[in-house]
């Protein structure tokens, strides 16, 4: 979101309610404006595209399919602007899946009155929001990941997406092209995936990457009903 007098705003969420109770509350702050609302995943997206907002604010329980799913889709489709997500699933299960998808912020539609409009403030000026808990629970794993000295743990956040983007069949063109690198980039990066996670060739580089994409898609799936 850029930091200027006023802050464009998406809001996708199924419950019309919902959707009107932030739209209310946003409306009394100068510096945000709704330009959009959308119900569905689908009107989500086609909205995204139409708006070109500056944020978005994103219920995780679409009826169509899984916001972990649209962020990602967004995210694909090269969208920039900040994704904040506000859920009334347990922050403790669904932030960090959240921010790994691509979301900047995650808050509980039970604290939304209190935390929501700091909550894009924060992001706006390129802050990640959690709530305390959340971030104490981030934290927490961030530093368990430190401590494994090799396989995917040992990746940085680059060489992660570059490594999922293999396992979903992306040329070193066209990962270049997704992520604003030259070819040359791309390929010391492959270089040195293959070097952290001990494979003795690229193929065995692909055997991986199919194996780490699948594993990450698993672990964003919402839970069965």
């Amino acid at each position: 979101m850029a930091a200027a007098a006023t802050t464009s705003l998406l809001l996708v969420d199924d419950h019309a309610i919902v959707r009107q109770g932030l739209a209310a509350l946003l409306a009394r702050e100068g510096d945000f404006a709704v330009v959009g609302e959308a119900g569905t995943y689908e009107d989500g997206m086609a909205a995204l595209s139409a708006l070109a907002p500056d944020g978005v604010v994103l219920d995780l329980s679409l009826r169509d399919r899984s916001g972990l799913d649209w962020i990602r889709e967004a995210r694909a489709k090269g969208y920039a602007g900040k994704i904040l997500v506000l859920s009334m699933h347990d922050e403790g299960l669904y932030a960090e899946k959240a921010l790994r998808a691509g979301a900047q912020g995650y808050v509980m539609k039970d604290q939304a009155e209190d935390t929501l409009v700091a909550a894009l403030r924060a992001v706006r000026s390129g802050q990640t929001y959690l709530s305390p808990a959340a971030a104490a629970l981030l934290a927490g794993h961030s530093a368990a990941a430190e401590k494994e000295a090799d396989g995917f743990g040992g990746l940085t956040a680059r060489e992660s997406e570059i490594l999922y983007a293999i396992g979903g069949g992306l040329t070193t063109r066209e990962i270049a092209e997704k992520f604003g690198l030259s070819g040359r980039t791309v390929d010391v990066h492959r270089v040195n995936i293959k070097r952290k996670l001990g494979c003795g060739s690229l193929a065995e580089v692909l055997v991986k990457a199919t194996e780490f994409k699948r594993a990450q898609d698993a672990a964003l799936q919402p839970p069965a009903p």
